[in-house]
């Protein structure tokens, strides 16, 4: 699994597979997208979910922390045949002026939730980059699931396939860590992941708590970006299990929410 996260090109084509086969569907069925439509990335990459969108003509906006992923994203997007609707930013998304980007129809916030420290503040400042009437998709695995914690990114060949180990109490997920031979950095990440990893209840008590309402939403057995990865095709998880409330995260792969201000 940690070979595929080095090799870039690839990630990038799986982006625009799952982005285009699920991600725009879900949102078109409740949300009709069209020539002027506006659309904000925050957290994009190297700009594969942001490619599909450009196929229909539409005007993009990425923005990421990395410049490498930027660069990246540059690259990659730079022999699209619609490469002048998009731009890509290298810069913290509280650094940007709404004023000098104008506002957008719809915001992406794809597997990127689970990585923001305050989430609640975020989102509450993302609305400034929101048109009225504009919607917010955000996609995510809850923490709780067997690869929450993002360890199949690790290099040790057990490690990266071992399912809920990420919840072990901090000291004992690092010794494990440690003990598989993990580099520094990565450690240090996965244990900020331990930090950020969000719940579905969480997750809505914040939606909640900053004046937003859910448009819609769809919980994944078999997350849609498993697909294009593992040769698995996606499945919507039990009306029976999504009522289960904390259960459910343990057994849910991906979310898929759209929300709007209230």
């Amino acid at each position: 699994m940690q070979k595929r996260h080095s090799n870039k090109e690839l990630y990038f084509q799986e982006q625009v597979f799952t982005t285009k086969e699920y991600v725009i569907p879900f949102i078109e069925q409740h949300f009709p997208l069209k020539e002027s439509t506006r659309i904000l990335e925050v957290g994009c990459g190297e700009g594969g979910n942001l490619l599909p969108f450009l196929d229909r003509g539409y005007h993009a906006t990425g923005v990421d922390l990395s410049e490498g992923k930027i660069d990246l994203a540059k690259k990659f997007l730079s022999i699209h045949f619609q490469n002048e609707l998009v731009s890509l930013v290298a810069d913290d998304i509280y650094h940007l002026d709404p004023g000098e980007t104008g506002l957008f129809d719809l915001v992406m916030l794809r597997d990127v939730i689970e990585h923001i420290h305050d989430q609640a503040k975020f989102m509450q400042f993302i609305k400034c980059f929101l048109k009225q009437d504009g919607l917010i998709f955000i996609g995510f695995p809850p923490w709780y699931n067997p690869f929450g914690g993002h360890q199949q990114i690790c290099r040790h060949r057990i490690l990266n396939k071992l399912p809920y180990y990420h919840l072990l109490p901090k000291p004992v997920y690092r010794l494990m860590l440690k003990a598989g031979g993990e580099p520094s950095d990565r450690i240090q990440g996965l244990l900020e992941i331990k930090e950020t990893g969000i719940s579905i209840e969480r997750f809505e008590k914040i939606i909640s708590k900053t004046d937003y309402k859910i448009h819609m939403k769809k919980l994944y057995f078999i997350n849609p970006n498993y697909e294009v990865k593992f040769k698995l095709k996606p499945r919507e998880q039990l009306k029976i299990m999504t009522g289960i409330p904390f259960f459910r995260n343990f057994v849910t792969t991906a979310c898929y929410y759209l929300v709007k201000k209230k």
